[in-house]
């Protein structure tokens, strides 16, 4: 059953969120008109677990030394590319 407060609430919101967690329905009004519903929670499911592993076998790394450094690249990033000079080294 709904219980239906004025805006004293402010003042008793301690004990209505108490009767709220007891399981009851608190409705707030404004000048004789209901303007909050206050329901509890329902407590949600846990997540599911994942299983770790499920991509085992499926993935293939075609080159072990894919994070190594590749000179060239370094290069460029240091020198830049005498192909493009940078237009705001001038």
């Amino acid at each position: 059953m709904a219980i239906q407060v004025n805006v004293e609430a402010k003042s008793r919101l301690s004990q209505l969120l108490a009767q709220v967690e007891a399981g009851e329905e608190v409705v707030i009004a404004r000048k004789g008109v209901p303007a909050i519903r206050l329901v509890p929670v329902q407590p949600q499911s846990p997540a599911p677990l994942r299983k770790g592993g499920w991509l085992k076998g499926k993935v293939v790394i075609h080159d072990p030394d894919w994070w190594k450094p590749d000179d060239k690249l370094t290069r460029l990033f240091e020198e830049g590319d005498p192909n493009f000079p940078d237009p705001l080294s001038k």
